[in-house]
């Protein structure tokens, strides 16, 4: 019995993990156990046990009195995020065309093929799901000729920081004419020209550009602001 219900809760918590990541559950919204419970059809404290584990990984608040709730969008958070992202991830990627060798490159160009045959978006109008680990697996491969194992990781940490942001840029922040694609193309080609200058410049647009989906939706819906 106490497997079951270990599996029902890992079931459970994927669930609701990325209904928030898709946007589903909307930042700031109150999760009710009783309305969760019967939507997966068990118990409330099945619903209880996924939603603790979603807290201690910052994607649910647990308030005494109020229950759970989807965290809500920092502005400030937001832009000392995209900031620090920019001064690590830059120096980093500027190492590693410095650095990297033909295998680096062959990787990079193997990595970036992956992603261009992955689709981000489903024929039904849906992301793919598929594609946030393929596009994290691109953006690591450019970062990992670095040879400074401290840089690397530090890079590595704010971007994990940043997955909640990346994730609702698009189901949150909706669709802002962005041709995604292309900017994943031009930094390749930076890349193996060896043009450090470009390739950072290339890498903080990329970056900044993904930040300002949010930063609409927090200007223009309080009740997304923490």
């Amino acid at each position: 019995m106490a497997g079951d219900k270990a599996t029902r809760g890992g079931v459970v918590y994927a669930l609701i993990r990325e209904d928030i990541f898709q946007g589903v559950l909307k930042p700031g919204q109150r999760l009710r156990l009783v309305e969760l419970a019967q939507r997966f059809s068990v118990s409330q404290s099945v619903v209880r046990e996924a939603l603790t584990r979603l807290s201690e990984q910052g994607l649910v608040r647990a308030a005494p009195q109020q229950g759970f709730r989807v965290v809500t969008i920092s502005l400030d958070d937001l832009n000392e995020l995209t900031e620090a992202r920019i001064e690590i991830e830059t120096l980093v990627l500027r190492r590693s065309i410095e650095r990297g060798d033909l295998k680096w490159e062959a990787d990079v160009v193997a990595a970036h093929h992956h992603l261009a045959g992955t689709t981000g978006v489903l024929p039904d109008g849906t992301l793919n799901n598929a594609w946030f680990p393929v596009h994290e697996h691109f953006h690591q491969t450019l970062l990992q000729a670095c040879d400074n194992a401290r840089l690397l990781a530090a890079a590595v940490s704010l971007r994990d920081a940043a997955t909640l942001y990346r994730r609702w840029s698009r189901p949150v922040g909706g669709d802002t004419g962005r041709d995604v694609a292309a900017e994943h193309q031009a930094l390749v080609d930076a890349v193996l020209r060896r043009d450090s200058d470009g390739a950072v410049a290339l890498l903080t647009r990329h970056i900044d550009r993904t930040s300002q989906s949010l930063r609409t939706v927090i200007e223009t819906d309080p009740a997304a602001v923490a």
